[in-house]
């Protein structure tokens, strides 16, 4: 498990993601990468939620391996290199797609349960984009847009509970402790229906600046480490460092907060 925190804005979009990583043996360590710029010189980035790995290799590794094909920096696969001035968003989820899950989930039995998040701007597009693939072990559908150009906002994955209650004012169990005291499942769901808009926190504004939303990021991502660190029965498999990235249109993808890679 882990949390991802996206801000999108006019400006741009920020993505944030602690450094715990769990592994089916149920080891659980704090100091991976998650978050990854796709390509060496575009304004796209992705982070990832589930399953440390694939195989012997770690999500990390992959995406390392990807950038260096969609960068035109693998001698054997020339035909994945990304044209600068032509490309979408769409394209990259795909290839994204195709390289995790039909040539390395599926290798090795296609078991694995991972969530990516696809954050940028297609060539010469004037706002940013969110592109999700999903990785479910036999199935991994095709890639779905969450944010569109004109969508704003915040979007989270991973562990949901603490950015559920501060914002939407409501646990992700409510539905399940509604029915618990009374209410049929179609009640409990409308009942959520009506709570929602009424208790909303609106903590953005499609203008805010860029730093802003870093630090936004940053305070979405902060409380939900340390929701799950304090909460006595919550298994701990959020925490360690955060990082965090912005994508803007014209700075590209830069890093605003980064554990640094050991030197070996």
């Amino acid at each position: 498990m882990t949390v991802l925190v996206s801000v999108k804005i006019n400006d741009g979009v920020v993505m944030a993601a602690d450094s715990a990583s769990s592994f089916a043996s149920g080891m659980v360590y704090y100091h991976s990468h998650k978050i990854m710029n796709v390509h060496a010189a575009l304004p796209v980035g992705v982070m990832a939620t589930g399953a440390g790995g694939i195989g012997s290799e770690s999500v990390e590794t992959l995406l390392k391996d990807l950038r260096n094909r969609l960068s035109g920096n693998d001698s054997q696969h020339l035909e994945w290199r990304l044209d600068p001035s032509n490309y979408s968003m769409e394209a990259i989820a795909r290839r994204l797609r195709a390289f995790l899950f039909e040539e390395k989930s599926i290798a090795h039995g296609a078991t694995t349960y991972t969530k990516f998040r696809l954050c940028g701007y297609s060539a010469g597009r004037p706002l940013a984009e969110i592109w999700e693939v999903n990785l479910m072990g036999q199935d991994c559908p095709l890639p779905r847009c969450v944010q569109g150009e004109q969508e704003f906002g915040l979007r989270w994955d991973g562990e949901y509970e603490a950015l559920d209650r501060l914002v939407f004012g409501l646990g992700t169990r409510f539905n399940e402790f509604a029915v618990k005291h009374g209410l049929s499942e179609e009640q409990a769901n409308a009942l959520r229906e009506k709570l929602v808009p009424d208790l909303y926190e609106l903590l953005f504004v499609d203008a805010m600046p860029i730093q802003d939303a870093i630090d936004l990021a940053r305070y979405l991502a902060e409380t939900t480490v340390g929701f799950i660190r304090y909460s006595v029965p919550r298994p701990k498999t959020v925490g360690g460092p955060i990082e965090i990235a912005s994508i803007t249109k014209h700075e590209g993808f830069q890093w605003a907060q980064r554990t640094p890679e050991p030197e070996i």
